[in-house]
């Protein structure tokens, strides 16, 4: 079997002894991948670390330099427009990889549906995106939030999706952007817990102000090429059978896979019988919540006041059109929320 070919890519501005540590950790964690470093217009202190770096890599590096800042998404794209490796992996100087963290993205990876992975994250500057730590049986599962601070990228995933679009911010709206693409050519993207990196704080430039005004535009953007994302509460009520939910839940599953979130209220053998059948481990946008057997009509109403406040826009869904529960008098029929998500796939396949 042959091994496959991967690629690193650092984007590097500045941050000297940081960014060494994160490449030392690279060549010794992972020393059969080729290493490509991106200086994004570095003062002449890193520049000289990094070309002191590069220097005895041979054809296990590949220097690209940068006269100016050219930002982040900019410069990884750089990096990207050179590899050829069967998988690219980004990795931002603020995080350290440790032992097996190429394999266990690589082995995800070798999924042919999969075309994105992300590990997960300690640190101070461990990002809350990718939960799945949290998730009880789950080592890896579908995402939708991932991370410039690392990530695998499959070479004929890219081939197809093709680069990060440099008219977004550098981060989530961006990324969502790219998730959505690579779900429209048929990738799913996924991430492990079995690969650990450890975050540091990263540093951020440029005045809120003018990084808020750049997250709205591409929002907007994004919305205008895929439309909105909902928050959705789906109650299935106390006597629904799990058995026939198969069809509903893949219907939720892909709902998620287009950016959408779930919250599912169940009964306390709904979620016992969730679990059964793996689907508490299908996205991390998907969040079962167990009702109270004691009392469960009276704990509905109190979680749905808690929900609600969290997130005031959030959309109530009913699992039977003319039975309304406490709280879910005003709730969208499930058949009415499984067609808008038919209709989306549908338009962007």
């Amino acid at each position: 079997m042959t091994t496959p070919s991967i690629d690193i890519i650092v984007p590097v501005w500045n941050s000297p002894f940081e960014t060494r540590a994160c490449l030392s950790a690279i060549l010794g964690h992972s020393p059969e991948a080729r290493l490509i470093i991106v200086d994004n217009g570095s003062s002449r202190e890193t520049e000289l670390m990094l070309e002191e770096f590069s220097e005895p890599l041979g054809e296990r590096g590949l220097f690209i330099k940068s006269e100016r800042n050219i930002g982040l998404v900019p410069a990884i794209n750089r990096g990207l427009a050179r590899s050829d490796g069967d998988f690219a992996v980004i990795l931002r100087p603020h995080v350290l990889v440790t032992h097996g963290w190429l394999e266990a993205l690589t082995a995800v990876a070798g999924d042919p549906r999969v075309g994105i992975v992300s590990p997960v994250f300690s640190g101070s500057g461990a990002s809350p995106l990718c939960a799945v730590n949290n998730r009880r049986d789950c080592s890896s599962l579908d995402t939708f939030a991932v991370s410039f601070s690392a990530l695998l990228l499959k070479n004929e995933m890219r081939m197809q999706a093709g680069f990060f679009d440099e008219g977004m911010d550098n981060g989530e709206w961006c990324l969502t952007d790219y998730v959505r693409r690579a779900w429209s050519k048929g990738y799913r993207t996924c991430a492990t817990s079995r690969s650990l990196l450890i975050s540091g704080q990263e540093t951020v430039f440029g005045s809120e102000e003018r990084r808020q005004g750049q997250a709205r535009a591409s929002r907007e953007r994004y919305r205008g090429q895929w439309g909105a994302t909902r928050h959705y509460c789906v109650y299935f009520g106390p006597d629904t059978d799990v058995s026939p939910l198969a069809d509903a839940v893949e219907t939720i599953l892909e709902g998620s896979r287009q950016g959408h979130r779930f919250t599912l209220l169940l009964h306390h053998r709904q979620a016992k019988e969730f679990r059964r059948c793996g689907w508490s481990c299908l996205h991390t946008g998907i969040d079962l919540v167990r009702l109270s057997m004691l009392m469960p009509q009276r704990d509905l109403v109190r979680k749905l006041g808690v929900l609600q406040g969290a997130a005031p826009g959030m959309t109530m869904v009913c699992w039977k059109d003319d039975a309304p529960s406490a709280g879910m008098e005003m709730a969208m029929p499930f058949t009415g929320m499984a067609a808008t998500i038919r209709d989306a796939y549908s338009e962007n396949k």
